[in-house]
């Protein structure tokens, strides 16, 4: 038995959107008829994630490792310590980063991250996701009605690393400051705030302990830099051909992009079905 994980934006789905390829999905399928079991393994929250799970995944690993369930069982939960939540939010407001706050069941962004969205280049998987998610109205909520609940992420966006700068010094022992490519025409800095007790990597090997099965035997596919540490952990590394440059240099092998059935191509490949 062999665990599959996938990414979803720009890896699963074109990124911001919740419906795969039919050819991803007979992929997935004839995959698990061989008697292997695929995740999702994505940055999204689970509220943002729960749409896609229709299609019959053994489970996913949410919040880029915060939050991983297998076959209907919770194995993890971490969110971030409420103090330092909210320390840390104000600072990054205090510098002028865009933020959006990610529950497990819901998310709340500043209400002038459609702004910064639309004037930012096109080609990162993570910025297409956002500015399709407040375009199509995909239930992200104004982060003045945040009420309190558990957050598990902060995805951050801004013009320069400077601005980052402070929040790095005072928590980055604690929190990883995983940063996207930086892309010149309209360049936008995004990326996430993760707690570094959990990434994508060590959610594939909390996975794998569950169901005692080697890491020699995960495949993990991926397009962009937060998808680094599965891509790393995993057995087989691979990388759609629409990812990041740096991301193809971690993995074993590209594929296809996810508009010309990628993943169909790339378990075929593999010998995934």
């Amino acid at each position: 038995m062999k665990l599959i994980f996938l990414d979803i934006d720009g890896t699963l789905v074109e990124p911001g959107t919740n419906v795969p390829p039919q050819s991803a999905m007979d992929a997935i399928h004839k995959a698990q008829e061989a008697g292997n079991k695929v995740f999702l393994c994505s940055g999204r929250n689970y509220d943002m994630l729960k749409p896609l799970l229709k299609y019959g995944f053994d489970g996913y690993i949410a919040s880029a490792g915060g939050y991983i369930v297998a076959e209907d069982k919770l194995l993890y939960s971490e969110p971030m310590d409420k103090r330092e939540f909210r320390e840390i939010l104000d600072l990054l407001h205090q510098n002028g980063v865009f933020c959006t706050v990610e529950a497990k069941d819901a998310t709340y962004g500043d209400e002038n991250l459609a702004e910064i969205l639309g004037n930012a280049a096109a080609g990162n998987s993570e910025i297409e996701r956002w500015r399709k998610a407040l375009a199509e109205e995909l239930n992200i909520k104004p982060l003045k009605e945040f009420d309190g609940r558990p957050v598990y992420k902060i995805v951050i966006m801004c013009e320069t690393m400077d601005q980052l700068a402070e929040a790095i010094r005072l928590y980055g022992d604690r929190y990883e400051f995983c940063v996207q490519e930086v892309f010149s025409r309209g360049g936008i800095i995004n990326g996430e705030l993760i707690n570094r007790k959990y990434d994508k990597g060590r959610g594939v090997l909390r996975v794998a302990d569950f169901y005692g099965v080697s890491v020699r035997n995960t495949v993990g596919f991926g397009d962009s830099m937060n998808d680094v540490t599965m891509i790393d952990t995993v057995g087989t590394g691979v990388c759609m051909e629409n990812g990041s440059a740096e991301l193809k240099k971690h993995s074993d092998t590209v594929v296809p992009s996810v508009k010309d059935d990628g993943l169909y191509k790339g378990f075929e490949m593999l010998k995934l079905m």
